[in-house]
C-alpha cells in the first residue's frame, strides 16, 4: 500500500503571509490539525500545525526561561522563541524544516518517518507542489479497511479509489477537505466529516456506482 492509496487528496493549504489568526480560524472550520504552508506559486515551504499555538503570547503561554539558561542557549535561541510566540504572520511561526513524501512511498516508510522525527502528518508532493497529506488519522482509517480482509488487487482498488474521486471532483461542490477515501478489495470506506445531508448522499452515490465496488462501508461523521 502507498501514500497515493492513503492519502488525503484534497489540501486545505495557507499563504506565508496570511496571519496567524486565519490560520487558526481556517484549521477549526475544517477540523483539521495542520495546514501546508505554500507560496503564491503553489510551491510547498513549510507547514503551520496546532503545535505552533502552544507558546503564544496571546494566551500567556510564551516561554519563559531563568536568565542563567537564556544566557547558556545564546541571544538567536531567545529572538527565535520570542519572534514564535509573538509572531503574526504564518511565515514567522511555521516549521520550514520539512519531511515530506512522494504519492509512491510504501506506507511502512512512512510509518518510520512519523516514528523517526516524532511527526504526526506528512506532505505529498509532485514537483515540489503538494498534491494531499498523510496523517496518523489515514493509517487508522487504511488499517480498519484491511484488518478483516483478504489481499486484493491493489490496481483494481487504486482504479476504483481514482474513479470515485474524480467523481466527487466533478460535482458543483467543493471538494470536502475532511473526506478521505479508503479501497480495499472493492470495499469502499468513507472516512471524515461533512456538514450536508446532500453532501452526504453525493458521496454514498459516487462510492456506489463505481465500477467494481462491491460495496460501501459508510464512517463519515455529520456535523
Amino acid at each position: 500500500m502507498l501514500a497515493l492509496d492513503v492519502m488525503t487528496p484534497s489540501v486545505i493549504a495557507i499563504r506565508p503571509d496570511d496571519t496567524v489568526a486565519e490560520a487558526a480560524r481556517r484549521m477549526l472550520r475544517h477540523h483539521i490539525s495542520g495546514l501546508p504552508v505554500v507560496d503564491a506559486e503553489g510551491n510547498l515551504v513549510g507547514i503551520f500545525t496546532e503545535g505552533d499555538f502552544l507558546r503564544r503570547s496571546e494566551t500567556g503561554t510564551e516561554r519563559r526561561r531563568p536568565h542563567w539558561l537564556e544566557l547558556l542557549l545564546g541571544p538567536g535561541r531567545v529572538i527565535e522563541d520570542h519572534v514564535h510566540s509573538h509572531g503574526r504572520k504564518v511565515e514567522e511561526v511555521m516549521t520550514e524544516e520539512l519531511y515530506t513524501i512522494g504519492e509512491d512511498t510504501p506506507v511502512e516508510d512512512i510509518v518510520q518517518l512519523m516514528e523517526e522525527h516524532r511527526i504526526k502528518r506528512l506532505p505529498v508532493v509532485r514537483n515540489n507542489r503538494c498534491v494531499g497529506i498523510v496523517g496518523r488519522a489515514n493509517l487508522i482509517q487504511a488499517l480498519v479497511g484491511v484488518a478483516s480482509e483478504p489481499r486484493a488487487a491493489a490496481g483494481d482498488d487504486a482504479a476504483i479509489r481514482a474513479h470515485i474521486l474524480a467523481e466527487i471532483e466533478g460535482q458543483p461542490r467543493a471538494t470536502p477537505a475532511c473526506v478521505n477515501i479508503i479501497v480495499r478489495n472493492g470495499v469502499v470506506h468513507l472516512w471524515g466529516t461533512i456538514f450536508d445531508e446532500r453532501e452526504h448522499q453525493a458521496l454514498r452515490n459516487a462510492a456506489k456506482n463505481a465500477p467494481g465496488v462491491t460495496s460501501v462501508q459508510d464512517h463519515l461523521v455529520w456535523i
